[in-house]
């Protein structure tokens, strides 16, 4: 008997490690790849390493320089800014700050996509399930218009990884329930289990549509 279970534990230990890691698959589908930028970085370092070693072989072997020799460009740098105009300066110095920021960016911010995961799916067992926030963004819209008994048009939904903001045109006249709103928010996303769950929060407009 206790070598049946042990069997058993073993088989289910060997389907988790032959099988998919669920984690990692779900954080590639709700991050963003840094792999584009990180080819871009390398082939420039490349490309100017490449540079430097070739004119440096050149001048090594007595032959004129390509581009520019070493050390005269390692005295135009120290030199700087004498020689360069102050316009054309500039220009190279927001373009290297504007590339150093899109660098530093993609290297300390999360890359979130716009996805949710649906909570529960991966520690149960069943397969993870990852929905767009434009998906989620149309269910609570619908949710909202027929809570506010509006048209499709009266009803915006913005959907973050933290927040969910419904804005609601309501219709000339006819008086509009934003609590009653709110609550069949709430009651979508909790239908939805959404991960990580954000805070639904409405917002009705103080000027109205004309009612068809």
């Amino acid at each position: 008997m206790s070598s049946s279970v042990e069997s058993r534990r073993a088989n289910s230990r060997s389907r988790r490690s032959n099988g998919p890691d669920m984690r990692r698959v779900v954080y590639r589908e709700t991050h963003s790849s840094r792999a584009v930028v990180s080819v871009v970085a390398a082939v420039l370092v490349l490309v100017l390493a490449g540079y430097g070693v070739l004119e440096s072989g050149v001048h090594a072997v007595g032959q004129p320089a390509w581009l520019i020799e070493p050390q005269v460009a390692a005295q135009r740098i120290v030199d700087l800014p004498a020689g360069i105009p102050p316009l054309l300066l500039a220009a190279i110095g927001g373009v290297l700050a504007m590339l150093g920021l899109v660098f530093l960016l993609n290297g300390i911010l999360p890359g979130k996509r716009a996805r949710h995961l649906l909570a529960g799916a991966p520690g149960e067992g069943l397969p993870a399930v990852v929905v767009d926030d434009e998906v989620v963004a149309s269910s609570i819209a619908r949710r909202a218009r027929l809570a506010a008994n509006v048209t499709p048009d009266q009803v915006m939904v913005v959907v973050s990884q933290r927040q969910v903001l419904v804005n609601v045109r309501p219709t000339s006249g006819v008086p509009l329930d934003a609590d009653r709103v709110l609550g069949a928010v709430r009651d979508e996303l909790d239908q939805m289990l959404l991960e990580p769950a954000p805070v639904p929060r409405v917002n009705v407009t103080p000027t109205g549509v004309i009612g068809a």
